[in-house]
């Protein structure tokens, strides 16, 4: 990996470069060292240039910005060449995706292939790359998050766990086929987390801080971990949910 003298990243890259958990991904890195970094975001992303200068401000040593959209997956291979143009990646965050709303989205089609397209098929789309991308190098690091929606699917908002459950299988199968080529992935399933994406809904138990995943995600994969949760708790409460035969689950107020 090409680190400094204490091991951190030179070279961090952002898809969802406007994302609150991505951008405390990235201050979380800067806390230890300075780094350059490349946020992907939408050309229309009217958050981008806050984004950049948040992450100046943070201690980077230089903030370059990228076109980036998701469901545009044949121009994929153009952004990720763009976004190794100036040299390896040690660490790639992948922190894209919607929420939407639960109860539109499974009576709406259109809505809902955009969710799944956003959510899954982009993110299958950029790990291929970023993927092919670092094995060459023989190094790196992919950070993907997902969600503990993904683990089982419920009722209350079943669009978007589906989506979550295949990104999770995606980049867990992902980290095993790069293992042997000096690369690794880390999966990270919060539970909810305190952002904008999360302000219109009722503050669930075990609820964190974007801070507090930050500082699991770069803690766990400086560790080469696979598989982390958000809280670490929410690994237990969905051992037992896992195992709740589907009559008595969905009776449950979740």
């Amino acid at each position: 990996m090409v680190l400094d003298a204490v091991g951190n990243p030179q070279r961090i890259l952002l898809l969802g470069g406007t994302s609150e958990i991505g951008l405390a991904i990235c201050e979380r890195y800067l806390q230890d060292g300075p780094a350059s970094i490349v946020l992907a975001a939408l050309p229309d992303d009217p958050g981008r240039e806050d984004a950049a200068a948040q992450l100046m401000r943070a201690g980077a040593k230089a903030v370059t910005v990228v076109d980036f959209d998701a469901i545009d997956t044949a121009a994929h291979p153009a952004v990720i060449e763009e976004c190794f143009a100036g040299g390896d990646v040690d660490v790639a965050i992948v922190a894209f995706g919607l929420l939407g709303d639960a109860e539109d989205l499974w009576q709406n089609q259109a809505k809902a292939v955009a969710i799944a397209q956003i959510n899954y098929t982009a993110a299958v789309s950029v790990g291929v790359l970023v993927g092919e991308k670092m094995r060459r190098q023989g190094y790196g690091r992919i950070i993907a998050m997902s969600s503990a929606a993904g683990e089982r699917v419920r009722r209350s908002n079943f669009v978007y766990g589906s989506t979550k459950a295949g990104l999770d299988g995606f980049y867990l199968g992902l980290g095993e086929a790069l293992r042997e080529f000096g690369v690794g992935v880390l999966v990270i399933r919060p539970g909810q987390v305190r952002t904008r994406m999360s302000a219109h809904v009722k503050e669930a138990p075990l609820t964190v801080d974007k801070e507090y995943v930050a500082d699991l995600a770069v803690t766990a994969s400086a560790k080469g971990k696979d598989l982390v949760w958000a809280p670490g708790a929410f690994r237990y409460v969905m051992m037992v949910l896992r195992h709740i035969p589907r009559p008595l689950f969905r009776k449950l107020p979740i």
